[in-house]
């Protein structure tokens, strides 16, 4: 399958009253992109969170809140399964915290297929309010996951901001990746926005965005959120001037939909007018920095800092290729 239809959803934080509250709420977002004709279906970061409003006082406080959602968590991936599986649909849902085997907390966005496969990607990177007032840890491998349209790679917001993780995943094989994200500014979406155009021209590939929306005051982690979906290419060849095919009205909510040919991702490869992805690997080569005139060759340097044990280690790619 290489045209493929993306609903990405302008979701709105809502303060359900109970989970079968929140389960009527998707249930009838995820019936109404599939009725716009979606293969798939993508729900933004830390979605999950909205099920804090089950219990205003836990949702209040940032610890409580990760606390009561975690709760939740078979529940709320037995939902999206069902409705996969029911509505013949893929569904990238919302993003939720796990604690893992040795105690930590990440933000696991968690990708379901119709027959019952799954596969899971944990952000990477952490801002400065997941490190430093929220607890939540990166996680550690860069996943590939198998679906009916292919490899599919997931870069968790702050994530697409960091080259390298997408084009792991890029190299891997993935021609599609998707952005959830959760921005409380306009500057923060422009940060994500940016960084998925980025991504897609120099990897050549397609990456979709799909934001939270709307104002929470009763959820401190989530009280404000801004964007606007978006599915994004290469400018090059048969796509849009500015790459950007298809864009919604930031901050309401909305099914933001694109026609998607990922063929053209390997047109673009092979014959396009520039060919980043191919030139990729010719940027590591030795060179010099000039400074007042003088050059200092940093190659020893460079080699020196991968010596070194905190040093950044080339991304491995981990296959999710069955259910989990």
């Amino acid at each position: 399958m290489t045209h493929i239809r993306v609903a990405a959803a302008q979701y709105p934080i809502e303060q359900v009253q109970s989970f079968a509250d929140w389960q009527e709420k998707l249930t009838r977002w995820v019936e109404e992109a599939a009725a716009l004709g979606a293969t798939l279906a993508i729900f933004p970061e830390y979605a999950a969170m909205e099920l804090a409003g089950i219990d205003p006082e836990r949702a209040a406080d940032l610890t409580a809140s990760l606390d009561l959602v975690m709760q939740f968590g078979e529940a709320y991936d037995r939902v999206h399964a069902e409705l996969a599986a029911r509505l013949d649909i893929m569904i990238l849902a919302g993003s939720r915290p796990v604690r893992t085997s040795d105690g930590r907390i990440v933000n696991r966005a968690r990708l379901f297929c119709p027959d019952g496969t799954t596969g899971h990607q944990d952000k990477i990177m952490m801002t400065r309010f997941e490190r430093e007032r929220w607890g939540i840890s990166g996680g550690d491998s860069i996943n590939l996951i198998h679906t009916p349209i292919g490899p599919v790679g997931i870069s968790i917001c702050y994530d697409v901001e960091f080259p390298m993780i997408a084009r792991a995943q890029a190299e891997a094989g993935a021609k599609l990746i998707l952005t959830p994200s959760a921005t409380d500014t306009m500057q923060g979406y422009w940060r994500v926005r940016i960084g998925a155009q980025a991504r897609a021209m120099e990897n050549q590939c397609f990456v979709v965005q799909s934001p939270s929306v709307g104002m929470a005051p009763w959820l401190p982690c989530m009280d404000e959120n801004f964007g606007a979906a978006g599915a994004f290419g290469p400018p090059d060849g048969m796509m849009p001037d500015d790459g950007v095919i298809a864009l919604g009205q930031a901050n309401g909510p909305d099914w933001v939909v694109a026609d998607i040919d990922l063929a053209m991702v390997d047109q673009l490869r092979a014959d396009g007018t520039v060919l980043p992805f191919r030139h990729w690997p010719e940027q590591h080569v030795p060179f010099h920095i000039i400074q007042n005139g003088a050059g200092s060759d940093v190659i020893a340097q460079m080699a020196s800092d991968a010596a070194r044990d905190d040093a950044p280690v080339a991304p491995q790619i981990e296959d999710q290729e069955i259910a989990e």
